[in-house]
């Protein structure tokens, strides 16, 4: 799982989500292919957690077999926080879960390079099925 060594803050504030401004936003960083010859990208806003970018990263390289290269365009940097189950309201904010990155639509999340055409469609199909976001494959 990728997170932060170390953070400088453990807890941050909420970020007000308006799902009218974040369908229209798209992202102005990230957005084209730099290391690899295909790419899969996002076309709507989601949080990423670390395990969905993890359980991603493993089926691409178990779908690619040994050829090929992976990037992983993006890196859950922010923390989100959970209260205990059947705990009561009040007392405070809940402990740090796990980190997340917030990607608009437009941003690339990974990229591969020295596969087929075929391959990298099939490849980025199954990783998508693992993340909660609808993506796109775009070639270089």
């Amino acid at each position: 799982m990728l997170f932060p060594k170390k953070v400088k803050y453990r807890k941050w504030r909420t970020a007000r989500k308006n799902a009218k401004k974040m369908l229209t936003r798209v992202s102005a960083r990230g957005i084209d292919i730099a290391f690899g010859s295909y790419a899969l990208k996002t076309t709507s806003p989601a949080r990423l957690t670390s395990n969905q970018i993890e359980a991603s990263r493993r089926v691409m390289s178990r779908a690619m077999g040994k050829v090929g290269r992976i990037w992983i365009r993006v890196f859950p940097d922010r923390p989100f926080t959970r209260k205990g189950s059947e705990t009561p309201m009040g007392k405070g904010k809940g402990d740090p879960q796990g980190f997340v990155v917030e990607v608009k639509p437009g941003r690339i999340l990974f990229e591969i390079d020295g596969v087929s055409d075929t391959v990298a469609k099939e490849v980025f199909r199954k990783a998508t099925a693992k993340l909660p976001v609808k993506t796109t494959v775009v070639s270089r």
